[in-house]
């Protein structure tokens, strides 16, 4: 099973990117154990976004498109997902995560924002053919410190459908 969070947070190694860690920790461990896993902080690709047809770019588009799930992980700016995010995924060519599991999540100080994962992050993510399976995730800053039973009380809810798109009916 090949797993790729991409974090789009424009501060390196941020909230947002411990949250993907935790995700991607609890999805290895919960769906077999045994995956090809990659975390991509976009704050480390942001000059090279504005370059259409940029290397590095187009080996971590080709890495989402080739994965069984793949995660988006976004702060809420303005109410939504950043502008960083949204140069990654303009990036994809219509379709190119059919077949995809996306996951999206956004990271927000308070609940008023909560609806933005559903509103906003899980549209752009089907219209380059994601799958969403499952109801986006919201973190509050203020359930960081218990980021694991979040992720994990989040996944509880959501394993069924899940496990149904990644590994067939049958799963």
């Amino acid at each position: 099973m090949k797993i790729t969070a991409i974090v789009g947070n424009p501060r390196s190694r941020s909230k947002s990117f411990g949250v993907a860690e935790e995700i991607v920790r609890q999805l290895v461990a919960r769906l077999g154990g045994e995956a090809d896993v990659e975390i991509v902080d976009l704050a480390d690709y942001a000059p090279a976004l504005l370059e259409w047809g940029n290397a590095g770019v187009a080996k971590v588009v080709q890495r989402v498109c080739e994965s069984d799930i793949a995660v988006f992980v976004s702060p809420t700016f303005k109410a939504t997902f950043t502008g960083l995010l949204k140069l990654f995924v303009d990036q994809l060519p219509m379709e190119a995560l059919s077949g995809v599991a996306a996951i999206p999540v956004m990271v927000g100080a308070a609940p008023q924002h909560s609806l933005a994962v559903e509103a906003y992050l899980r549209p752009l993510l089907v219209e380059v053919g994601a799958v969403c399976p499952t109801r986006g995730l919201y973190v509050i800053d203020s359930q960081i410190d218990r980021l694991p039973e979040t992720v994990s009380g989040w996944y509880e809810t959501s394993s069924a459908a899940l496990r149904g798109v990644v590994f067939g009916k049958g799963a």
